[in-house]
């Protein structure tokens, strides 16, 4: 194994020096620093953080803190994580990934406890998440990816509900569509107050009002089976609903075999859209979702900065909220005319028209 000695040696500068340009202790000169670095590089040289973090009381490692999903980590989750992970690298720190388990605030103590981490990057925030405040009291440099309830001046970068739902209801809208129904996240997790399952009901529920079209929300299923009984609910209150977003990629496979089962078509008699998922995702279903693409790269990206800065010195907080990108794919249409009959006899209803409010249950009710 290479040892700063030897980079010294194949630059021809002295260790100290050698040190300064890769630690970033002292200026050094551009092309001295192009030097070393050439040498280090050929000779495969990797610096010790822990003896690096013993002089410096810093060891450039920063630790992204991601309650692990229960279906694992998917496609849309990991470019979170790889965008912070990018940024880091670009700023020369580096990230550890580290999965929560049973009891976060004690695997965050024993996580900052040991000194190896310079700061955390929180993301699956909730609204009072009791992680933030532990940070805060210890006096722990961390950054949210998503935000809490008040996050006062802590650092977050975060989805832009409001206008990504005004985007969605814009879209249904501009079809023809004069009403839409949500299906959130699982109960699970609005009960837990979990930020984006709160926030996306919140903001579809205001969007719609704004537009002057019919909504329908209070359905949150977790699973595929879940979503095609969430779906056939739905129907049986609401037979005349033609628009459909979904915030799970496992319900929305349960309303595709619901819809199939009742001899019906995706978009000739649905439109269905994905909410939160990335183009990936969304190419994987048959037809091709339209899907509303979180900025996840870039929200990762962003996130890791703002940790970095925050370590570099103080400043104002940064607050940064970003859209989802509506993808249109090959599941949006104008409503039906007609729809074919449900399998068990009940009549389809024509072209979905708005209407006066109907009583429903409380979590699962219309909204002019």
């Amino acid at each position: 194994m290479s040892s700063l000695r030897d980079v010294a040696e194949r630059a021809q500068v002295a260790i100290s020096t050698v040190s300064a340009a890769l630690n970033g202790t002292r200026p050094v000169a551009a092309g001295t620093k192009r030097r070393i670095e050439q040498a280090a590089a050929e000779l495969g040289y990797r610096p010790n953080l822990l003896a690096r973090g013993l002089q410096s009381k810093r060891t450039r490692i920063l630790a992204l803190l991601y309650p692990a999903p229960r279906s694992g980590f998917g496609l849309t989750e990991m470019q979170f994580a790889t965008g912070a992970a990018e940024a880091a690298r670009e700023l020369g720190h580096h990230l550890l990934l580290s999965p929560e388990h049973a009891d976060p605030i004690e695997e965050l103590r024993h996580l900052t406890g040991l000194g190896l981490v310079d700061g955390v990057l929180l993301m699956e925030v909730g609204l009072d998440d009791e992680r933030a405040a532990f940070l805060t009291a210890a006096g722990v440099p961390f950054s949210m990816i998503g935000r809490t309830r008040d996050p006062g001046s802590i650092d977050y970068a975060d989805i832009d509900f409001a206008a990504t739902a005004r985007d969605a209801v814009a879209h249904v809208a501009a079809l023809g569509h004069r009403e839409l129904a949500f299906l959130n996240l699982s109960s699970g997790a609005y009960a837990d107050g979990y930020g984006p399952a709160v926030r996306a009901g919140e903001e579809f529920a205001a969007a719609a009002e704004a537009a002057g079209i019919g909504y329908v929300d209070g359905y949150r299923p977790g699973s595929a089976e879940e979503g095609r009984e969430a779906f056939e609910r739905l129907m049986d209150a609401h037979p005349d609903m033609t628009a459909l977003a979904v915030m799970d990629d496992h319900a929305a496979v349960g309303v595709i075999a619901a819809v199939a089962a009742r001899g019906w078509r995706i978009p000739d008699d649905l439109t269905l859209m994905l909410v939160l998922s990335s183009v990936r995702v969304a190419e994987m279903f048959h037809p091709r979702l339209t899907t509303l693409e979180p900025p996840g790269t870039e929200l990762g990206r962003i996130g890791a900065r703002m940790l970095i800065d925050r370590l570099r010195g103080d400043g104002p907080p940064q607050q940064r909220l970003v859209p989802c990108r509506l993808v249109a794919g090959d599941s949006s249409a104008p409503p039906p005319a007609r729809r074919k009959a449900a399998p068990d006899g009940r009549a389809a209803p024509a072209r979905a028209a708005s209407g006066a409010p109907a009583e429903e249950e409380p979590r699962e009710g219309r909204r002019a």
